[in-house]
């Protein structure tokens, strides 16, 4: 399995770090506040505390912070993050859910991947999952649908195999600039659940008619 390191300790922080635990993997957290990322290591068995702007450990590295936040922390590791493959879980959608934050033209994930040092690989994933059903992974026994984004096709290998390592299905959607569809998937989910399904846990898969 592999050794993942996710920075973030929020929601999505937790109950990927879950799964990932619970299919074998090592997890690694680092966050701002060291002490948060203590406070989950004590709740989740057989997960580690990282340091801020060192090297992470695992040669997988998720970024699970809110997007305003990514520059940032790409600015705080610098060219520790070389070589490493960066998931891009952000959503950079504006607070009313009117649209992004982003330029026109361009997605969370490709300004993140401009940002990124020339050695590392980003692919967009898990974006469109809400923390509960992220932490369920499955629904009445159907694995979630998991869509990646991404330029480099041994990145995205492995990030689907970290995605099986779950319990879920990985579904490629293409090179990175398809992050700026994943990116307005979750946009139409948001709408949909302030005006019709009015449920949090709404989720996008893929059924096929044979």
């Amino acid at each position: 399995m592999s050794l993942i390191s996710i920075i973030g300790v929020g929601n999505m922080a937790r109950a990927l770090a879950n799964r990932a635990l619970a299919g074998g993997n090592a997890v690694e957290f680092i966050g701002r506040d060291p002490s948060k990322a203590e406070a989950l290591v004590a709740a989740l068995e057989g997960a580690t505390v990282g340091t801020a702007g060192t090297a992470p450990a695992g040669d997988i590295v998720v970024l699970a912070v809110p997007y305003a936040s990514a520059m940032a922390v790409l600015a705080q590791f610098g060219n520790a993050l070389n070589g490493k493959v960066i998931v891009d879980i952000t959503n950079p959608i504006t607070p009313d859910f009117t649209g992004f934050l982003t330029p026109e033209g361009s997605s969370g994930a490709q300004e993140i991947a401009k940002a990124a040092p020339a050695g590392a690989h980003v692919v967009k994933a898990f974006n469109t999952l809400p923390c509960d059903v992220l932490a369920a992974g499955s629904i009445d026994g159907r694995p979630v649908d998991v869509f990646i984004a991404g330029d480099d096709a041994q990145a995205k290998a492995r990030v689907s195999a970290f995605v099986d390592s779950l319990g879920m299905h990985p579904m490629d959607a293409g090179a990175l600039p398809m992050a700026q569809a994943l990116e307005n998937a979750t946009l139409m989910q948001l709408g949909l659940i302030t005006h019709s399904v009015k449920n949090p846990n709404l989720f996008l898969g893929v059924s096929v008619l044979r």
